[in-house]
């Protein structure tokens, strides 16, 4: 997200930790927490935050009172977060300036796509990441998986080669079983018939290697599996 915060006002930690947690794996990482009204009011004044995370049974007060004293000064999405699940509750809350309501308990994930949506309709956008390719060795993984380079240099690769080769750029260095591999490129569970992989190792080390006979990148770990050997850095 741009430079903003979201503000969780809630005295109940474990909850304001979880739904820390699940805004930021959403990609939103400015994140304060309040337990109590008078710290809540006093970090609004302090960081002017883009959104507030407002649970109703506070220690010290409700949270009407709160987001009533917010609206006289802030249009700031509010979203209430409560265990009263009355629909004169969540009326009132609405009434009184709340965006939303959503009642205890919830889905973590389905109020960081709420929290989301309020932020898209007040005009806060989120950071375009651009996905990045993947630089293992010699070897390039474009972003979307879909083509692999060597040294620059496109490889015409199936899409079980490419999945492969994905697979082991993913984890450099790292013994990967047939199983493993199998269940990854395929999707399917290992019935313990090792011909598929082992066709298809084949296949890509005669595309990768400089002399398949003597493999130097796809290395077989006999009894284990396989593994890209490569000392170059993952980036």
């Amino acid at each position: 997200m741009s430079e903003q915060w979201i503000l969780i006002i809630d005295d109940e930690e474990d909850l304001a930790r979880l739904m820390e947690t699940v805004l930021h794996k959403e990609g939103i990482a400015n994140i304060v927490k309040a337990g109590t009204l008078a710290d809540g009011w006093a970090r609004f004044q302090e960081l002017d935050p883009a959104l507030v995370l407002l649970d109703i049974m506070l220690p010290d007060g409700e949270g009407y009172d709160l987001c009533r004293r917010i609206r006289e000064v802030s249009n700031v999405p509010i979203l209430f977060l409560s265990a009263k699940d009355e629909e004169i509750d969540k009326l009132l809350g609405l009434a009184i300036g709340g965006d939303d309501y959503i009642t205890k308990p919830f889905s973590p994930k389905e109020v960081a796509y709420r929290v989301k949506a309020q932020l898209r309709r007040a005009g806060f956008t989120e950071e375009k990441h651009v996905p990045k390719n993947l630089q293992v060795g010699p070897f390039e993984l474009s972003a979307n998986e879909t083509e692999v380079k060597k040294d620059g240099q496109t490889i015409e690769l199936t899409a079980k080669e490419t999945g492969l080769m994905g697979c082991f750029m993913h984890h450099p260095n790292q013994i990967l079983s047939k199983e493993t591999l199998f269940e990854h490129v395929w999707g399917d569970e290992f019935f313990g018939s090792d011909n598929t992989v082992m066709v298809h190792i084949r296949r890509l080390r005669e595309k990768i290697e400089t002399d398949p006979s003597k493999p130097a990148f796809i290395i077989t770990v006999k009894g284990l599996g396989y593994k890209l050997q490569t000392k170059g850095k993952q980036r």
